[in-house]
C-alpha cells in the first residue's frame, strides 16, 4: 500500500493551477496523492479574488480554520508537500497534531512568524531572491537549514525545473525508508 503524500495549494488554489499536475503526475508512483485546496480548507469566500485580499483573508481567520479543517480531515500519518501559504497551514497543523513523518514546504515565507518547529522530518525550500523567505536567524533558532535556490523567486514552485528535481528528492526519500 502507498503512503499517503498531501499536496496543499498556494493562496490561489488549485483550480486552473496547471503547475499542480507536474507534481501529481511525478509523485503518483510512489505515492497516494491527496490534493488539498488552502482556499477551501480555509472556507475562503468566493469574493476574496485579488492578491491583497487572500492574504488579508487568511492572515485574519483563513490559516485557523484550514488548520482546524485539515486536522478533522486527517487521522493517519502522511508526507506533506506545501506551498507558500499552505505551507504555514501544514505547520501549525503539526503543532496541533497532524502526524506528518516528511514535511516539504516551498515558498512558505510567513513561517518566518513562528517560534515553535513541528516534530518530524522538515525540508524547506526558497528561492534566493524571495524578499520574504525567513532570515538566517531564524532559520538558526528553529534549528533549520533550508535549501536556497539562486536566482528563483517565490513562485520558483511553478517552474518544470525545480518540480523535476524536488520530486525526485521526494522520491528516492521515499525509496529509503
Amino acid at each position: 500500500m502507498k503512503n499517503r503524500l498531501l499536496i496543499l495549494s498556494d493562496l490561489w488554489g488549485i483550480t486552473g493551477a496547471s503547475w499542480v499536475s507536474m507534481y501529481v503526475n511525478r509523485l503518483s508512483d510512489n505515492f497516494k496523492v491527496v490534493l488539498y485546496n488552502s482556499c477551501e480548507l480555509a472556507e475562503m469566500p468566493q469574493k476574496y479574488l485579488l492578491e491583497a485580499q487572500r492574504h488579508a483573508f487568511f492572515l485574519n481567520e483563513g490559516i485557523e480554520k484550514a488548520v482546524e479543517n485539515l486536522i478533522k480531515l486527517e487521522k493517519e500519518q502522511l508526507t506533506v508537500l506545501a506551498f507558500s501559504i499552505g505551507g504555514t497551514i501544514a505547520w501549525k497543523a503539526c503543532l496541533n497534531g497532524l502526524d506528518v513523518k516528511s514535511f516539504y514546504a516551498i515558498s512558505s515565507t510567513r513561517l518566518r512568524y513562528e517560534t515553535e518547529r513541528p516534530k518530524g522530518k522538515i525540508a524547506l525550500y526558497y528561492g534566493g531572491k524571495d524578499v520574504y523567505k525567513p532570515s538566517e536567524d531564524w532559520f538558526e533558532n528553529i534549528k533549520l537549514t533550508p535549501s536556497v535556490i539562486p536566482q528563483k523567486a517565490h513562485e520558483m514552485y511553478k517552474e518544470e525545473d525545480f518540480v523535476s528535481k524536488l520530486c525526485l528528492q521526494i522520491n528516492k526519500s521515499y525509496e529509503i525508508v
